[in-house]
């Protein structure tokens, strides 16, 4: 396969029907200041800890995107190397980056999550899915009109901070749990999120299953909540038990519509053992997609907890590779009948269900696994390793060794080994500039995984010196109750390793969310020019 690709030859690819990925190995931040549509946020400085999930199968064509100014070594190019190695026969170059790509005349993307929000905007706009504004529904809930707040948020995001009076029913649950949470077919239905996304889609797939209820989005979500001067609720601990027998029939009623009228595929157990058997050659994603704590009390090996609201909301971070097979599995067809008919109008190809969920598949339960996904088999080299305890004495010295702390951003800032330096490790290079006379190097991160493989780089950049990675990592320093620095006092890099997002920060500021709100009104336009997806909306 070719090592690089031009502007042009990966744009062809991108309009093909073969299966391919897109990895920009930028960290998170600069990501989010222009990229590929279809690319996915994979950094070259976590690469080998997510590339298997992204990318399941080791023979599609991967397209590698950096900035195309890169200053020394590219991390395009570092990243091919690293896939390689790891057998990814297809990984290649995208010549030039995003500068070229640009230069060529094609559409980039800021924000994070661009496809799948732009597909909300775009679901709104043509199927004109009812909204109200904040103080519209105010009035309703003060009327003293029967008013069901649902928010459709994961769990976590929904005890930080909801609309008072607000029930949980995280993405596809919607369907699932309705008819308990809202029992009376004359109450006013709002949806919420914390911003447009996920309110949208969960208000449209009530409408789509045909509910009697009046159904209608909060605009904007939590944050136009706040930003209209209401008050939100922080810290609720309200949970939705599972559906009854009664909710769940009515429920498998409605999905059952749903899959005729979307033309929802089913398969068998067989065809899913059968397609496994293929995932050597022929990219396959097993989506279970039912709430983390069902999924740990048994899935379908080779399975990924994707709930079903977030894989719609952020497909890209759950999968690189278009043109893929996709299997939904949960317990009763419900959640993943529901998920898979907005992936199918996303316009994934390749979208089926398992038929009769778990329960009724064929799998059976001595054929399932239990508790978390397995960590991905990569594993990371062997390298020198000093223990915390270890490490405190020559800190303390005249000549302490050179700490690099190659964690996220944020966790330095928490607290670090005193004195460390961070960087990130696609930015090893710049800590030798800094530091070229270094002799003794300890490389600390929040995951020891990941500073293995900085710490081996990092011999290679200080060749003769001394370099070891602290064992445990800063968890394993913290825990041993030893002296920490906190902020960010030397940083050898831009701390671009995070993209903050608005909608789940409860201190954001309101120019953030109205910049937020901006960029996703302007994402339809920018995705149709691109031509890169087409959404096949049923109405």
């Amino acid at each position: 396969m070719q090592a690089t690709y031009t502007p042009l030859e990966a744009k062809t690819l991108f309009a093909s029907e073969k299966e391919f990925a897109v990895l920009d190995v930028r960290e998170q931040e600069e990501f989010s200041r222009s990229h590929i549509l279809l690319a996915s946020c994979a950094p070259l400085s976590r690469l080998e800890f997510m590339v298997e999930t992204l990318v399941p199968c080791r023979t599609v064509p991967v397209v590698l995107v950096d900035s195309g100014a890169e200053t020394g070594p590219s991390r395009a190019a570092r990243a091919r190397d690293v896939l390689s190695a790891m057998g990814y026969a297809g990984a290649a170059v995208l010549e030039g980056g995003m500068e070229a790509w640009k230069k060529a005349g094609y559409v980039d993307f800021t924000g994070v999550g661009a496809l799948s929000k732009g597909f909300g905007e775009y679901v709104e706009e043509k199927l004109h899915t009812p909204r109200l504004e904040p103080r519209e529904i105010k009035a309703l809930m003060d009327s003293g009109r029967e008013v069901a707040v649902i928010d459709v948020r994961p769990r976590e995001e929904y005890n930080a901070m909801n609309i008072p009076t607000g029930l949980n029913a995280p993405g596809c649950e919607v369907t699932y749990r309705l008819a308990d949470l809202v029992p009376d077919p004359e109450t006013q239905i709002i949806v919420n999120c914390a911003g447009r996304t996920r309110s949208i889609i969960g208000t449209q797939t009530l409408l789509n299953a045909g509910i009697p209820n009046p159904v209608a989005a909060l605009k904007g979500g939590t944050m136009n909540w706040r930003l209209a001067g209401l008050d939100l609720e922080y810290g609720s601990k309200r949970r939705t038990a599972p559906p009854s027998a009664e909710a769940l029939d009515a429920a498998r009623r409605r999905a059952a519509a749903v899959a005729a009228k979307y033309g929802v595929s089913r398969v068998d157990a067989a065809t899913v053992r059968a397609w496994r058997a293929e995932a050597g050659r022929r990219s396959l994603y097993l989506c279970d997609v039912r709430q983390p704590e069902e999924y740990l009390a048994g899935h379908l090996p080779g399975s990924r907890n994707t709930p079903g609201g977030q894989l719609v909301q952020a497909t890209d971070e759950y999968a690189a590779v278009r043109n893929a097979r996709f299997v939904l599995i949960d317990d009763t067809e419900v959640r993943a009948v529901m998920t898979a008919h907005w992936l199918v109008q996303m316009g994934l190809p390749e979208v089926h269900v398992l038929r009769g969920g778990l329960g009724g598949s064929g799998f059976g339960a001595a054929g399932l696994e239990y508790g978390p996904t397995p960590p991905p088999a990569f594993e990371p080299p062997l390298v020198p390793m000093i223990a915390p305890l270890e490490l405190k004495k020559p800190l303390d010295s005249p000549t302490p060794p050179l700490v690099l702390d190659i964690g996220v951003s944020r966790d330095h800032r928490k607290g670090h080994v005193p004195g460390a330096v961070w960087v990130t490790r696609g930015y090893l290079e710049r800590a030798r500039e800094a530091h070229p006379a270094a002799t003794d190097i300890v490389v600390a991160s929040g995951s020891e995984a990941q500073a293995r493989c900085a710490a081996a780089e990092a011999a290679v950049l200080w060749p003769g010196a001394r370099v070891r990675c602290l064992a445990g990592g800063t968890p394993a320093w913290i825990a041993a109750e030893l002296p920490v620095e906190t902020d960010m006092p030397a940083p050898l890099c831009a701390e671009d390793d995070v993209w903050y997002k608005p909608y789940t920060d409860v201190n954001a500021r309101p120019e953030a969310m109205k910049g937020y709100f901006d960029w996703e009104f302007g994402l339809v336009e920018r995705i149709l020019k691109d031509g890169s997806v087409r959404f096949k909306l049923v109405s």
